[in-house]
């Protein structure tokens, strides 16, 4: 059975998870629509945290800052992104982060997506990764890298080509893919034909309709997610599984035991 749990809040992760009864939670390491560097909030810090977290026989998730993009041809956003997430890295590494999850990103609408891609490239060179980073597909935007199958394919090659390419992973978002234009049926068999590996899915359903564009999650089967497809690409997926829905404690246990229910 994959690990399941939820995003929680980052005061005490620990305790947020025994309260849903999951095996790992995802957590922010400060603001994530801020540009400072990452905190620890846990009491202790951040061997405090990994201590904890290894005791309970819980796995730490770390979400990078939605700020965040390493793509963009914007200097004065893509350079502190790259400094940023370079700092989030380390500090997922001290609490001892099974993996660190960034979004695809995008950039300006009258750039060639081409030099989005490369910028992705130039951002893993560049990078000591201390800890898995797992590569988010995204909702919407139409200069998104890592909208659909199609872009993820590019982005993957681009990363690909990077000193230390092979180890970035993928974080598959089930709301984000329906959102933007991907059918969940047989999804799994598309990304890992161009990723090879999918290692880690936010289960979430979708508020908005099919193709909408719109990054808006709902508990699942709440949603417009047809929940038999959802199912099936958990299994398909055999990948730990985070939801990111709404509410706390009462409704996470009630996804956490639906997502269970489908490994099962």
């Amino acid at each position: 059975m994959p690990l399941v749990g939820a995003h929680v809040d980052q005061t005490d992760p620990i305790a947020e998870a025994q309260a849903r009864g999951a095996d790992a939670v995802q957590i922010f390491l400060g603001d994530p629509q801020g540009w400072k560097g990452p905190e620890v909030r846990y009491a202790g810090g951040a061997q405090a945290l990994r201590e904890a977290a290894a005791g309970a026989g819980i796995a730490i998730y770390v979400h990078a800052p939605y700020v965040l993009n390493v793509a963009t041809t914007n200097n004065r956003i893509r350079i502190p992104s790259r400094k940023l997430l370079q700092k989030q890295v380390d500090a997922a590494a001290e609490v001892g982060a099974a993996g660190i999850i960034v979004h695809g990103g995008h950039v300006l609408a009258a750039d060639d997506p081409a030099v989005g891609f490369d910028n992705w490239r130039k951002c893993i060179d560049g990078l000591d990764a201390k800890v898995p980073v797992l590569i988010e597909n995204t909702a919407g935007g139409k200069s998104s890298m890592a909208r659909g199958v199609e872009r993820l394919e590019r982005l993957w090659a681009s990363v690909l080509a990077a000193d230390g390419g092979a180890e970035v992973g993928f974080c598959l978002d089930t709301c984000h893919a329906y959102a933007g234009g991907e059918q969940l049926a047989g999804l799994v068999e598309r990304v890992r034909a161009v990723t090879g590996r999918i290692d880690l899915v936010h289960a979430n359903d979708s508020r908005d309709v099919f193709d909408s564009g719109a990054d808006r999650h709902a508990n699942l089967g709440e949603g417009t997610l047809p929940a038999d497809e959802l199912a099936a690409l958990l299994r398909e997926a055999g990948a730990p599984v985070i939801v990111e829905t709404p509410g706390g404690p009462e409704e996470h246990r009630a996804d956490i035991a639906w997502v269970r229910d489908q490994l099962g």
